[in-house]
């Protein structure tokens, strides 16, 4: 067990010997950090656990919290899974599984387009908390909605969506939401600690997402970037004033656990999740096949994100990880986090941040975080 006190901030668990660069690293982050990120950072390393840490004045390993996209990852495995064991065909329509999913081109779209964000209904027309924690409701909203392109004619982030359009997809075929499936034949049996739809029984792990406490040179960059393009407006449902502080600790959307941006768990259960996925946990063999694995990782978005500054954006629903390689996947979440898998390195990787980190989405901290613990990886 490490325990230490950093710039006032208690960082506090372990790593096994030869990761200690890694544990450098995270005390680096949080020495240079304003205000507490209230941060976890869990690593395996061909399923075994090798980093677990967490510095915050209020976090330990086993607070949970909001973790936005990180959700996006838990649901993408649900559809590898299925389309793996032939229960999906990614390439058949979307309207072949769900009839009415269709008008304006919706009809032509295949469902490896529509989990790769090409559909172009970035988000429902009209918004509440309540209306976006239910995936069922947005779903059948979406269906009736007029895209913002030609379905499958680009792509761009569907960021409080997706789950909700490939969720339909996966209850019709199975009868059962995806909230469920990935209960049943992920999160339950590989015991992670990663939830579309926190238990009651969990609910004193619980605690909120907190604000950003963006610092006056940090306010002034904002000012300074211009305005927000207006399909990543909408996509955030910011022209309806959205906050995501809101949304994330909305008593329905923890409860629900939407499948785009809805989940709660720790940084063990993103590590574990990706862990499950590659290398197997608890004796239990990797969710995936390498070829399933290398399918999702493969570069499925070629050009720029219709609604984010991204480009070469998406694998197979996961977000390509860059910085890793091209064999690895995984999704970042709004408040800084990020989670991935890579195949090469044996590699699962989660972080967590409950303080939203400036300027929201991927925290510039999992820089060197990631390399750190890639150098050690690639050492061994």
């Amino acid at each position: 067990m490490v325990t230490g006190d950093v710039m006032g901030v208690t960082v506090n668990g372990a790593v096994e010997a030869g990761w200690e660069p890694v544990r450098e690293a995270f005390e680096a982050f949080v020495a240079a950090e304003p205000h507490s990120p209230e941060a976890q950072l869990a690593v395996r390393h061909h399923g075994r656990t090798v980093v677990d840490l967490w510095g915050g004045e209020e976090t330990d390993g086993d607070t949970l919290s909001g973790v936005f996209s990180i959700t996006k990852g838990a649901a993408h495995l649900v559809v590898a899974l299925l389309a793996q064991e032939g229960v999906l065909d990614l390439d058949a329509p979307v309207v072949e599984y769900w009839p009415e999913f269709s008008g304006d081109g919706k009809e032509r779209l295949t469902l490896r387009q529509l989990v790769a964000h090409g559909s172009g209904l970035i988000a429902v027309d009209e918004f509440s908390y309540e209306l976006m924690a239910d995936d069922a409701r947005v779903a059948a909203a979406l269906a009736r909605q007029k895209p913002h392109w030609e379905p499958g004619t680009a792509y761009g982030y569907h960021a409080f969506v997706i789950g909700a359009l490939t969720g339909e997809v996966v209850r019709r075929v199975t009868g059962r939401s995806i909230q469920e499936v990935y209960e049943e034949r992920v999160r339950a049996p590989y015991g992670l600690d990663l939830y579309m739809g926190l238990p009651a029984a969990l609910e004193d792990r619980w605690k909120p997402v907190l604000e950003m406490l963006p610092t006056p040179a940090q306010l002034e960059l904002l000012a300074s970037g211009g305005p927000m393009p207006e399909l990543m407006r909408v996509a955030f449902n910011m022209h309806h004033g959205m906050d995501p502080v809101t949304y994330a600790n909305h008593p329905e959307v923890k409860a629900l656990g939407p499948a785009s941006a809805g989940g709660v768990g720790t940084a063990r259960g993103v590590a574990a999740l990706y862990a499950a996925a590659i290398s197997g946990l608890e004796g239990l063999p990797a969710l995936l096949t390498p070829e399933t694995a290398a399918e999702v990782a493969r570069l499925h978005t070629p050009g720029r994100d219709a609604v984010v500054p991204e480009a070469d954006h998406f694998g197979l629903g996961f977000e390509k990880q860059h910085a890793v390689g091209p064999e690895a996947f995984g999704h970042c979440g709004a408040a800084g986090a990020n989670g991935f898998a890579d195949p090469v390195t044996g590699i699962a990787y989660g972080y967590t941040r409950r303080r939203f980190g400036f300027p929201g989405g991927l925290a510039p901290e999992n820089g060197p975080l990631t390399a750190a613990v890639l150098r050690v990886a690639r050492g061994l």
